[in-house]
């Protein structure tokens, strides 16, 4: 018998039960001039100070969708119709003891002007400028993407 022949970038498969993943929803949200918000987390929250895309945790018995209409309107205090979701990427992170799975959205449609109600800030950059932000791990890949996208 032949052993298999490792491959370059092999994925290992990770040790961990269901409960060790943190399901996240994020939004690209893009106004008509091309422009992505991001806000900054708050001081005395994990990555405090690190921009990133608006969204939040899926909660038990919630949807992607769901979730993600939910924070928008905890977050910003706007209002968003689920099927104005497009799906547009994904992120795989390690995060400590947890891993990280992020979806992110497209919205090029909402109601209300966003309104940094838990973030310290609020930005709209166009996606080449996203670069020179401090942002999560799990965040920065989807640049790339953001800027083919738009």
């Amino acid at each position: 018998m032949i052993d298999p022949i490792p491959m370059a970038g092999e994925v290992k498969k990770l040790p961990l039960p269901a409960s060790k993943f943190l399901m996240v929803t994020a939004a690209a949200m893009i106004d008509g001039d091309g422009r992505v918000l991001v806000q900054q987390r708050p001081p005395g929250t994990a990555m405090a100070g690190l921009w990133e895309f608006p969204g939040g945790k899926i909660e038990p018995g919630e949807t992607p969708e769901a979730a993600l209409v939910r924070e928008l309107d905890e977050e910003l205090g706007i209002v968003v119709d689920h099927s104005c979701l497009a799906p547009a990427a994904f992120a795989s992170e390690a995060l400590g003891e947890r891993h990280l799975l992020l979806l992110l959205y497209a919205l090029r449609k909402w109601q209300g002007i966003p309104v940094a109600r838990h973030a310290t800030a609020l930005q709209w950059l166009r996606p080449v400028q996203l670069h020179a932000l401090a942002m999560p791990p799990a965040d920065r890949p989807l640049i790339g993407l953001l800027e083919a996208l738009i």
